[in-house]
């Protein structure tokens, strides 16, 4: 068993070997001529949608920035950004930000995954009361999602009954065709093939149903050039010329 002077000299030997591959990635950098390096942290639903074809047309047109990216739950994005370990923060509408600067990302609009021969499949839309008689999968807890599931279950005076808890969009799928329960997530998280493959997308009509992303930074006046400018292509805004939330 290590003593704590043993524990100090694991906690320095990682921090060592962090700084060195931070510079090592540092110099490969240089050495390829890459000219920024952006640090992103975003919540599920953003990287499973939207982030990948943003991203893809901003290094098409920036191809000597690096974009580093992190899959995080919203509270945890907010966290990062507040730390400055993140330059920008993609999170959920429903998580407390202070001290952050935010700028409208996307729309995320929720619907309700169920079997093909479900009781509610045929519905062409779905109040989120009709669905609290039936067993759930869901996110872990901490997700900004399951938060919000349960803060409407609770406003309703019902309990969600969540039956498996997952770490993704794509187990939530595999849980809900495996016969585990039904699933809330964001439309664009439902590929094709998951419908082909015997589920169905109901649309939830209560309001909340429909989420805002937001973009964070910590304090737009400080960041760096490459940051600033894929805070803008992101953001699809001139910053300079707007006032953050």
């Amino acid at each position: 068993m290590l003593t704590s002077a043993g524990h100090e000299l694991v906690r320095h030997a990682k921090s060592v070997l962090e700084t060195v591959n931070e510079m090592s990635s540092a110099m490969s950098d240089f050495a390829v001529g890459v000219r920024g390096h952006v640090r992103v942290w975003a919540n599920t639903s953003a990287v499973v949608q939207f982030l990948p074809n943003d991203l893809a047309a901003f290094l098409e047109r920036e191809p000597l920035i690096r974009i580093s990216l992190e899959e995080k739950l919203s509270y945890e994005v907010v966290e990062a950004v507040m730390r400055g370990v993140a330059d920008i923060g993609v999170f959920a509408d429903n998580v407390h930000a202070p001290g952050i600067q935010k700028f409208a990302y996307r729309k995320d609009v929720l619907v309700v995954l169920v079997p093909a021969d479900h009781p509610l499949a045929d519905r062409a839309e779905v109040q989120f009361a009709d669905t609290l008689d039936f067993d759930f999968v869901g996110l872990n807890q901490g997700s900004s999602l399951l938060n919000r599931m349960t803060e409407a279950a609770a406003a309703l005076e019902r309990i969600l009954k969540l039956r498996i808890q997952v770490t993704s969009f794509d187990g939530i799928c595999r849980m809900i065709e495996a016969g585990h329960g039904i699933g809330l997530l964001p439309a664009g998280a439902v590929r094709e093939e998951i419908l082909v493959a015997g589920l169905r997308a109901v649309r939830l009509a209560d309001p909340w149903a429909v989420r805002s992303l937001w973009l964070g930074v910590r304090d737009l006046h400080a960041l760096q050039p490459e940051a600033n400018k894929l805070l803008q292509h992101l953001s699809g805004i001139e910053l300079n010329a707007k006032t953050p939330q």
